[in-house]
């Protein structure tokens, strides 16, 4: 709510005499609120956001505008948007009852949409999804707080929604074999490269397992340039070919995260391990 004061003078033979400083308030009609459907983002996640509008008034409201600045933050000089709309996902309830899309305008400070309604005593919901980008804090205690402002003729109001950035390992592996062909009665070379882009080291839970076919014999095996013990750090089947590397012996550092001091973009630099199994097949 917003306060006014007035105050009033008197004059009377020369003489001026000052009221009482009268306080009055007004009662928003309008109120907004924004959330967000989940409190964690990885990199290249979707987010939906809702932004919910309540008109308390005993009239519709309409003309209004509502922009968004899909997180705005600075960065030394820069000014970056670490969310990009994903076009033609806004949906626009009245009173949880869908309507036409309205369009949606993309500016350099996020996005708008203008000219809606919100009925009497009643609400407007706005649904929207995001994605992150190569601006989005993806380093543990990261965040992105993202902003909504609703204005019309007579008001102002916005409102937030915090999201931070996931505290957990996001893994990949690739698999290459050497040489290519090779002879029978060879050796043969499977290199597991396993990176981590996540903010958080793996090095609990993490297990190999592959099914060589055709089957190995006289296995060697290093992880990280390490000489891996059979039946310490893995198991192998020599009849099935099943190769199992023990718990927690496969661990991956976690990623660094560099940004740009020119374009403010974030280089994800992986967190790598490397395991080498060789054998004659």
């Amino acid at each position: 709510m917003a306060q006014f004061t007035n105050r009033a003078q008197l004059t009377y033979n020369n003489i001026v005499t000052m009221s009482n400083l009268a306080v009055g308030e007004i009662q928003d009609v309008l109120s907004i609120n924004k959330t967000a459907v989940r409190e964690t983002y990885t990199a290249q996640d979707r987010i939906t956001f809702a932004i919910n509008i309540i008109n308390s008034g005993n009239t519709d409201l309409s003309g209004l505008t509502l922009t968004d600045d899909l997180g705005l933050y600075n960065a030394g000089t820069l000014t970056l948007q670490p969310l990009s709309y994903i076009d033609g996902t806004l949906k626009y309830f009245r009173n949880n009852v869908l309507q036409p899309s309205p369009t949606v305008t993309l500016t350099k400070n996020g996005i708008s949409v203008t000219n809606f309604t919100v009925p009497a005593g009643g609400t407007a919901t706005f649904l929207y999804e995001s994605a992150t980008n190569e601006f989005s804090p993806l380093q543990q205690g990261g965040m992105i707080t993202n902003t909504a402002e609703l204005t019309s003729s007579f008001t102002s109001v916005s409102a937030s929604a915090t999201i931070s950035a996931s505290r957990e390992p996001e893994l990949s592996i690739m698999k290459s074999i050497s040489p290519v062909p090779v002879v029978e009665n060879g050796t043969v070379t499977y290199t597991f490269i396993i990176q981590n882009t996540g903010n958080t080291p793996a090095d609990i839970g993490a297990v190999i397992t592959d099914v060589f076919d055709p089957i190995l014999s006289n296995i060697s095996v290093t992880f990280n340039d390490v000489q891996w013990t059979a039946g310490i750090d893995y198991t192998y089947d020599t009849t099935t070919g099943l190769f199992t590397s023990a718990p927690n012996k496969v661990t991956v550092a976690a990623a660094e995260y560099v940004q740009d001091p020119v374009t403010g973009s974030i280089e994800v630099i992986p967190g790598t391990s490397t395991l080498i199994i060789s054998g004659i097949i």
